[in-house]
C-alpha cells in the first residue's frame, strides 16, 4: 500500500461563550451536518474538526469548539445545564487547540448584543497573540447590520456579520478565514496528523453511557482529546480524532453512549444515539465497548444484535477488566461467548484505559478484521471448496428432494458476500448455510470478519 503524503493543514478554531451558533456555522462551512444543533445551551462539549474547502481558496481545517464561561478573572465559571461540570474541561479541549490555531473565529450573538462574558473570554483569547476575527452571529440582513455591530467594536477585533442559520456572508467568512489561515505561521505540527492523509483504518467506539469509550481514546491516541467523566453521557457529538501508530494514522470515532429508547427523555440524546449508530456505517471497523463491572446489559446484547444482523465487522472490548475478580470476569465471557452463538465470529478482548492492560493489541486485532473483510477469492478456488464442502456434507433432502448445487461465486467484499447458484434456494436450511459459512471460514482462514451468503435459484449451471 502506497502512503500518501502527510500534509497539515492550518487550523482555525471556532471559540465563543454557550448558544452563539459555534456548531449551525460550523456544520455550514464544512457543508454537512455533522454537529448537533440545538437551541438548549451547551450541547457541544468536545471539541470536532473539519474541513473546509471552496473553489478558489486553499483548504483549512476549523475545530468547533464547546461554549467557554469565564469570570472577570479568566476562571470558568458555572455555565447553562448542557455544560455544567465541564467548564474547566470545555476551557482545556479549546485552549489545547488554540496552542496550536492559525487564528481565531470568535463569535458572538448579534441579538443578544455584547455581554460581559464575551468580554471575559475576548481578553482570554487575546492573551493567545493570534489573529482574530470577531464572528458576529445571527445578524439576517444588510439593513441593521451596521447598528448591529456597533457595539462590539469596543473588544478591538475585526468584524464581520453573518447568519450561519440563514446562509448570510458565509462566503465572505470563507474567504476571511482562508485569508487568516495563509497569513498566520502554525506554530505547532501534528495536530491535524494529515487530514488530506488517508486513515489506515477508521474505528468507531459504540456502547452504553460511561462504559469508558472517551477514556479508551485518550489512552490509544496518547491524548487528552476527548472529555472524561464519571457522569454518564459527557459525549454527545460524534468526534473524530486521528492518531499516529507505529508510522500509521489512524482515526477515532467517538459516539454517544447508546441507551434504551425508553430511557431517552433529552431531545439531544436522542440525536446523538442516532448519529452514534449510524456511526458504525461510515468507519472500517466497530469497537463495541462493554463496562465489566456492569456485566451484559439488554442493551448490550441489542447492540451484538444490530451488529451481527447488518455483517458490520466488529469486536468487544470488556473494558474495566482489573476492576473484577477472576471468576467474575471468567463468567462475564462465558455469558458474552453465548450471547455470540449466531456471530461467534466477533472476537472479545479485555481491556482497562486505565491500567493500559491489553491496548496494545486492539489495533493489530482490528487491522487483521479489515484485512480479512477485503479478500478477494478466485471464482475457481471457491468453487474447489465448495465441492469438498458438498462431498463432506451433502444437502438434505427437504420435502423429498436435495437443492443441487452447481457453482459459487464472490460477488463482492468488505463485508465477504458469496453467491452460491442451486436448482432451489427454497430447498437449502439455515442449518445446511451455516455448515456453508463454516466451511468458507476454515478454507480461507475467515476468523473475524463477518460474511453474508446468498442463495439464488438457478436451473442450469451456465446461468
Amino acid at each position: 500500500m502506497n502512503e500518501e503524503k502527510n500534509t497539515a493543514l492550518p487550523v482555525i478554531v471556532l471559540a465563543g461563550r454557550p448558544n452563539v451558533g459555534k456548531s449551525t456555522l460550523f456544520n455550514k462551512l464544512i457543508k454537512s451536518n455533522r454537529a448537533i444543533t440545538h437551541d438548549m445551551p451547551g450541547v457541544t462539549r468536545d471539541r470536532m474538526d473539519g474541513i473546509v474547502r471552496r473553489r478558489g481558496l486553499e483548504p483549512f481545517e476549523i475545530v468547533d469548539t464547546g461554549g467557554i464561561t469565564l469570570d472577570a478573572n479568566a476562571a470558568p465559571t458555572e455555565g447553562p445545564d448542557g455544560i455544567r461540570g465541564f467548564e474547566a474541561e470545555i476551557l482545556a479541549q479549546t485552549d489545547a487547540a488554540l496552542a496550536v490555531a492559525a487564528g481565531v473565529a470568535f463569535v458572538v450573538d448579534g441579538r443578544d448584543g455584547l455581554l460581559p462574558m464575551d468580554e471575559h473570554l475576548a481578553a482570554h483569547i487575546r492573551r493567545k497573540n493570534i489573529p482574530v476575527l470577531c464572528v458576529v452571529n445571527k445578524v439576517d440582513g444588510l439593513e441593521h447590520e451596521d447598528e448591529i455591530l456597533a457595539e462590539f467594536h469596543a473588544l478591538g477585533f475585526p468584524l464581520l456579520a453573518v447568519s450561519a442559520e440563514h446562509g448570510h456572508n458565509i462566503g465572505a467568512l470563507c474567504e476571511d478565514l482562508a485569508e487568516m489561515a495563509k497569513n498566520a505561521e502554525t506554530r505547532q505540527s501534528g495536530y491535524l496528523l494529515g487530514r488530506d492523509a488517508k486513515p489506515l483504518l477508521r474505528l468507531a467506539m459504540l456502547g452504553r453511557p460511561n462504559a469508558g469509550k472517551s477514556s479508551l481514546i485518550n489512552a490509544l491516541s496518547g491524548s487528552d482529546r476527548m472529555i472524561v467523566s464519571d457522569v454518564a453521557g459527557t459525549t454527545r457529538d460524534s468526534v473524530d480524532v486521528r492518531f499516529e501508530n507505529d508510522g500509521r494514522i489512524y482515526e477515532f470515532v467517538d459516539t454517544a453512549g447508546v441507551r434504551r429508547k425508553s430511557k431517552i427523555t433529552d431531545e439531544v440524546e436522542k440525536f446523538s444515539v442516532n448519529s452514534a449508530i449510524k456511526s458504525t456505517t461510515k468507519v472500517d471497523i466497530t469497537l463495541l465497548v462493554l463496562d465489566a463491572t456492569e456485566g451484559v446489559g439488554q442493551q448490550d446484547k441489542r447492540l451484538i444484535d444490530l451488529l451481527a444482523t447488518r455483517k458490520i465487522p466488529f469486536m468487544i472490548l470488556i473494558n474495566k477488566c482489573d476492576l473484577i475478580a477472576k471468576n467474575l470476569l471468567d463468567a462475564l465471557q462465558k455469558e458474552i461467548r453465548e450471547t455470540l452463538v449466531f456471530c461467534s465470529w466477533a472476537p472479545v478482548l479485555c481491556v482497562s484505559a486505565k491500567s493500559g492492560l491489553h491496548l496494545k493489541d486492539i489495533i493489530p486485532m482490528a487491522s487483521a478484521i479489515h484485512k480479512e473483510c477485503s479478500i478477494r477469492i478466485p471464482t475457481g478456488q471457491l468453487n474447489r471448496a465448495l465441492e469438498q464442502a458438498l462431498h463432506r456434507h451433502q444437502p438434505p433432502l427437504v420435502k423429498g428432494r436435495r437443492a443441487k448445487f452447481f457453482y459459487l461465486t464472490q460477488a463482492e467484499s468488505e463485508p465477504p458476500t458469496f453467491v452460491f447458484f442451486v436448482s432451489d434456494a427454497d430447498r437449502v436450511p439455515e442449518a445446511y448455510g451455516r455448515y456453508l459459512d463454516k466451511s468458507l471460514r476454515a478454507l480461507f482462514n475467515l476468523r473475524h470478519a463477518p460474511i453474508r451468503i446468498h442463495f439464488r435459484s438457478s436451473h442450469k449451471k451456465s446461468s
